[in-house]
């Protein structure tokens, strides 16, 4: 029930000690204006990491292969490991059940593209059509590589937009011929990519025809996969990590590499760096919770000291109230309403500023590890309800003691 005359001496109370309560719900304020900052910042900071992540399938293991480091049954360290296609046919038998999206990749780079009078140097890599699943590529126009496009070895190609751009002017691309090295492809097809411009300076053609047209025989560069992904996450996690060494150590088995050598077979589990990623997002996010919760909790300090102030100064008052009928619970209530009303009042104030304050600078902070700061829905109303809490606690103990105060002590206190 709404009681007029016990705001009416909250807002005398408050008139009282302006200076006072000024500066205790400038402490209240702060908190809550550093802790929306810091939760915004959080917010940036796991936006910016998730787009990074963006750029690749999240459950994508890549292997790669380089030079020997250490000699093994017999053979020299300094050997390049060269993988060819029964590798990758051999790894997707022994390991079709766990794999989602698989291809093998055909790479040059720096190959020279030429349409009409325009010419660029950009990446070519021979695939397989799960490339686009694997790499996120969204197709903006055409088609990507199709499997009758491998087993005819057909000369077409799907270009990132950035090419069209570079080669093409704007003009449409789809249908036109374009030359790599002197040889002629047909442009089927132009996809974008979530990593932005750097992966979208490639040239997709069928593995097929890059190993016939450019000499690559049966040799693939690397080779690029997909985990089945199941419903629990620290599942997949463990399945990712077990596949990755079992490709590894299959890899190495092929091509008589010592277990331990690093080098030679390198195998990258995104899912497995996923989640330490994650993990230290959530970290992060625990200890600005941590740092603001802190310095809130100063500013409750400074409400809870004011409010036992406040008691002492109406110590006759609160003993004439008793003294005539006041149940002590009407007395912590008194009390109570009137450290939750400054403790919301600033808190309010504190994360309206805060989140203004992002609104402001949002747009302007965008980079490859923080974008767009915001604070979400449900992180305002975690706000509201500390400040409750906050309030409530700030003004339990002098309302406690309030509600103590014997009305014949209380009448002969000066």
């Amino acid at each position: 029930m709404f009681d007029v005359e016990r705001w009416q001496e909250i807002f005398e109370t408050i008139g009282q000690n302006k200076l006072r309560t000024f500066l205790t719900g400038l402490s209240v304020a702060s908190g809550i204006f550093i802790l929306v900052i810091l939760l915004g910042f959080s917010s940036g900071i796991q936006k910016g990491v998730k787009t990074q992540f963006e750029q690749d399938a999240t459950n994508r293991i890549s292997v790669r292969t380089r030079v020997t480091t250490k000699e093994y049954k017999g053979l020299n360290p300094g050997r390049y490991i060269q993988m060819r296609n029964a590798d990758f046919e051999e790894i997707n038998t022994k390991f079709e059940d766990n794999l989602e999206y698989k291809t093998s990749i055909y790479n040059i780079w720096g190959s020279t593209v030429v349409y009409k009078g325009e010419t660029g140097n950009y990446r070519l890599e021979g695939i397989y059509p799960d490339q686009q699943f694997i790499e996120n590529a969204s197709m903006t126009a055409g088609r990507f590589i199709s499997k009758d496009d491998m087993d005819e070895s057909r000369k077409v190609a799907v270009i990132g937009y950035q090419v069209q751009k570079d080669l093409f002017k704007g003009e449409e691309a789809i249908g036109e011929m374009i030359s790599i090295f002197g040889i002629n492809f047909k442009v089927v097809g132009v996809y974008s990519d979530p990593g932005g411009e750097r992966e979208e300076t490639r040239v997709f053609v069928p593995l097929t025809t890059a190993q016939i047209a450019f000499n690559g025989g049966d040799k693939v560069r690397s080779l690029a996969y997909t985990v089945k992904m199941s419903d629990n996450f620290d599942e997949a996690v463990a399945l990712s990590a077990s596949l990755a060494e079992s490709i590894e150590s299959e890899v190495k088995a092929r091509h008589t590499v010592a277990p331990d050598d690093r080098s030679a077979v390198q195998v990258w589990n995104t899912l497995e760096e996923a989640k330490q990623i994650y993990g230290l997002i959530a970290t992060i996010r625990n200890v600005f919770w941590f740092i603001g919760i802190g310095t809130i909790i100063a500013g409750v300090v400074g409400v809870s000291n004011i409010m036992l102030i406040i008691v002492k100064e109406r110590t006759k008052e609160i003993g004439v109230r008793k003294a005539i009928g006041a149940l002590p619970s009407s007395i912590i209530g008194m009390i109570l309403q009137e450290s939750i009303f400054i403790t919301a009042i600033a808190g309010f104030i504190g994360l309206f500023a805060g989140v203004g304050l992002l609104q402001i600078v949002s747009p302007y902070v965008d980079n490859d590890f923080i974008k767009a700061p915001q604070v979400d829905f449900y992180t305002a109303i975690s706000t509201v309800l500390i400040l409750i809490i906050a309030g409530a606690l700030a003004g339990y103990i002098p309302a406690r003691r309030a509600a103590n105060i014997k009305p014949v002590e209380a009448l002969r206190d000066e």
